[in-house]
């Protein structure tokens, strides 16, 4: 798969399996805090295979399914999306507000001056 999209109901899924590994209907579910379905949970998780998002395996008489995708392809599909219909393209409109808000700390302010730094060296 190589630009994963997802519906906001199969990324809510997706980051259960991302997070936990792998998941059966019912855990998935209650990772979701029981507030769908079980029938729509296991719906979403047969689409998510159709799309090559997920495999299963047999588990007694369940299913327990596994991410394919890893969540860093998917997130750089939602985040492309996202840069051009809501910042316009902009990456100095999208950064400005992803740190504007945030309470983030030195380390990590340090270190995202170097990722910057690293792509200016590379063009």
């Amino acid at each position: 798969m190589d630009e994963p999209t997802f519906t906001g109901r199969e990324l809510d899924i997706m980051s259960v399996l991302w997070r936990e590994g792998s998941g059966s209907v019912a855990e998935v579910r209650k990772a979701m805090g029981d507030t769908v379905a079980y029938t729509t949970v296991l719906k979403i998780l047969q689409i998510l295979e159709e799309k090559g998002a997920v495999r299963h395996e047999a588990e007694g008489r369940a299913y327990r399914y596994f991410p394919l995708v890893e969540s860093s392809a998917a997130g750089g599909n939602a985040l492309s999306k996202i840069l051009d219909k809501i910042f316009g393209g902009s990456a100095e409109l999208l950064l400005a507000q992803l740190v504007s808000d945030q309470d983030i700390p030195s380390e990590q302010i340090a270190r995202m001056k170097e990722i910057l730094e690293e792509i200016e060296e590379d063009r």
